[in-house]
């Protein structure tokens, strides 16, 4: 009986630490490795992915992205064109291309370089 308790800790103990909340400032210290969709999202995404009382899940907080992740890239970047709650469509970055916004996702998301 006590193995069948433990064996779903040992199986959690197995996958790793799981990720821990970002603060604000963890987050704005984020930035894209690369150059032009840093630009861009210093442009649009920074201003409400990096302050927890905009709603708006934090840049490279994997808490938060995590769940929206598993719901698909394709539905994220649906999200993202349509606009989703408070966010505007398009997260009010006119130059941005799907590609922009997938890279831009993957990046928010913690599934990006960041430097």
């Amino acid at each position: 009986m006590r193995l069948l308790l433990a064996l779903p800790l040992l199986v959690l103990a197995s996958c790793g630490e799981a990720p821990k909340p970002l603060t604000e400032e963890q987050s704005a210290a984020l930035k894209p490795a690369d150059a032009r969709l840093a630009a861009l999202y210093e442009g649009s995404c920074k201003s409400c992915h990096t302050v927890a009382d905009s709603l708006a899940p934090l840049a490279g907080d994997r808490t938060r992205w995590d769940p929206r992740w598993d719901q698909g890239e394709d539905a994220l970047l649906a999200a993202t064109i349509q606009g989703k709650g408070g966010m505007p469509a398009g997260g009010q970055c006119f130059e941005c291309t799907p590609d922009d916004y997938k890279a831009l996702i993957r990046f928010m998301a913690g599934r990006e370089e960041a430097k």
